[in-house]
């Protein structure tokens, strides 16, 4: 296949193929809401381990986002709290300055007419939000 080739191109030829059983792994966040109606966020590690959490940060810079999340997220924080809450972690860790054009804000919400639907932020609210940070 494609990837095996690129991946014994980049990593070794044939004599490591047997020894590179599984050279990467992903880690996932995914959001909806649940049979009861209820917010979920799961994160799923490389292992396929997933475990639910109220805010959880992965990637480049995760230790430090995640000690910030675990000390200011509460359950009762409004959306918007919430979203703003987010982007001052992100601001914090990421080393270009942050603009709509390098980030994205995705909603799933529980309570409206499409509860459990997950839709994108528009440019203009998400530069408005970066604005007030």
């Amino acid at each position: 296949s494609v990837l095996s080739s690129g991946i014994n191109a980049e990593y070794g030829g044939e004599t490591d193929r047997n020894s590179m059983s599984r050279p990467f792994g992903v880690a996932i966040l995914m959001a909806g809401v649940d049979e009861s109606g209820e917010s979920v966020l799961l994160h799923m590690d490389p292992s396929g381990t997933y475990l639910k959490y109220g805010a959880k940060a992965i990637g480049a810079g995760s230790e430090g986002a995640q000690a910030t999340l675990e000390e200011q997220y509460h359950k009762s924080m409004t959306l918007d709290e919430g979203i703003k809450l987010c982007l001052t972690v992100l601001k914090q860790v990421m080393e270009e300055k942050m603009s709509s054009t390098n980030i994205e804000v995705g909603v799933c919400r529980k309570n409206q007419e499409d509860a459990g639907k997950f839709h994108l932020m528009k440019k203009e609210p998400i530069d408005e939000l970066i604005k007030t940070l």
